[in-house]
């Protein structure tokens, strides 16, 4: 008997298994209150036919901002999924990994498909070096690239007609950019085999090199992966740094004819040298491009989201708790400059209202949260004050009384909950299974 999220009394469940997902299309549903699960599997249930869920997901950072633990983490998920009804399989994923300690913590808890994110050994400023600064970094790091003359002339031809040109200058940027933080996934992700073999459990790796200022070119995409799977790496999927901009909590910014090419082309780099599934970080709130994603992998594509069921959270406390929903933007407005610190992000506090200068929770709701009712040129349009409140979950939520409220009027509501979550998720997953169709 296990007493489970958002349910009143206690159920007897059996909980799901958190296996392997391998090449299905995947889609991850962060959760930053433990509560949230049990809309996540609506979504699935009503929308989600064709794509495996990944329930239990968070990132270490997360973990640490809203003081939860991995086995926090996934005790809530998979116990919410059980009591929703949830019979299908589960991925767990554990997000953001760093360090051989992340490993542990959480492959201890259960976690199956490991994140590997070496961007603290990226070099963020390669692409802006002229050429006499790259080839001095470039002599600089050359160690880390033993690869570098193997791939120096080469040529390699996409199913999409894309030339992709290694000369010496594009082989250079990939050393200084990526070479380092190519030797550190390896690193972790043999740390990872070897921790999971000791326990006799399957994983599987994600590798993530999309938290940068500039978009990972082909050529170092094809670097990167091929270099991984040589090593050994048991890589089922791949976030490049895509063209355009990828804010938290807003629709994809940018010129999506040009993300339709180039998603098509890194899809035809995942083809050659895999086949591994190309992965969208920053998923949440993307409408726009869900549907190029789907068709231009043809089904090989993992979304992760995470913030954006903590929103429909405040959601539910903008119906049924007025003072406490204004409460919260508040604080959050009090917290944004420093919090924003580790997101890109470009709403202003200028750019939304003060709570007091806005009368109808209705209207405060649309300033704050709004995402899909206003839409223009086929785009789901974003208020800037959704940004505010994404950035600052950690301070909220860890606060002695905001985060003890919000968890209340959740359980207080659970059926607001699973519905506004359901049909948030419901806009997600529709378009992504248009590609499967």
């Amino acid at each position: 008997m296990i007493g489970v999220n958002g349910f009143s009394g206690s159920v007897s469940v059996q909980l799901p298994k958190c296996q392997t997902l391998g090449l299905s299309p995947s889609f991850g549903f962060g959760d930053r209150t433990g509560l949230a699960t049990p809309g996540h599997v609506l979504a699935m249930q009503r929308d989600g036919a064709g794509i495996a869920p990944i329930f239990p997901q968070q990132s270490i950072r997360e973990m640490s901002r809203t003081q939860r633990t991995a086995v926090q983490v996934m005790g809530e998920a998979l116990s919410g999924a059980a009591a929703a009804g949830w019979t299908g399989i589960t991925g767990a994923d554990a997000d953001h990994l760093k360090t051989p300690d992340d490993v542990d913590v959480t492959a201890a808890a259960g976690f199956t498909f490991f994140t590997i994110d070496p961007s603290g050994a990226v070099d963020q400023r390669t692409d802006s070096y002229n050429e006499q600064e790259l080839r001095e970094r470039f002599a600089a790091v050359r160690e880390t690239a033993p690869w570098f003359d193997a791939y120096r002339g080469r040529q390699v031809a996409l199913s999409t007609g894309t030339v992709i040109r290694l000369d010496e200058q594009a082989c250079m940027r990939a050393a200084v950019k990526y070479g380092a933080a190519i030797q550190q996934a390896i690193s972790l992700s043999h740390y990872i085999a070897r921790v999971q073999a000791t326990a006799g459990r399957d994983f599987e790796i994600e590798l993530s090199v999309d938290e940068t200022d500039q978009p990972t070119t082909l050529a170092e995409h094809l670097i990167i992966a091929e270099q991984c799977l040589q090593a050994g790496m048991k890589l089922v999927s791949l976030a490049p740094r895509f063209i355009g901009d990828f804010e938290k909590g807003v629709d994809f910014r940018g010129d999506l004819t040009a993300l339709q090419s180039s998603l098509s082309d890194h899809a035809a780099v995942a083809a050659l040298v895999g086949p591994y599934k190309l992965s969208l970080h920053s998923g949440s709130d993307k409408l726009s491009m869900y549907s190029l994603l789907s068709r231009a992998t043809r089904g090989l594509f993992h979304v992760k989201t995470a913030g954006t069921s903590y929103l429909e959270a405040l959601r539910v406390a903008a119906r049924h708790d007025e003072s406490l929903f204004r409460a919260i933007i508040e604080f959050a407005r009090s917290r944004y400059d420093v919090d924003r610190a580790t997101y890109h992000v470009s709403a202003t506090l200028q750019s939304a209202p003060e709570p007091a200068a806005v009368s109808s929770v209705a209207d405060l709701e649309r300033e704050y949260l709004e995402l899909w009712s206003e839409v223009a040129e086929g785009r789901g349009f974003t208020k800037p004050g959704r940004q505010i409140l994404h950035c600052t979950f950690g301070s909220t939520l860890t606060h002695p009384k905001f985060g003890p409220a919000i968890r209340a009027l959740l359980e207080a509501y659970p059926d607001t909950y699973r519905e506004v979550l359901a049909d948030h998720f419901g806009r997600h997953l529709r378009p992504l299974r248009s590609g499967l169709e």
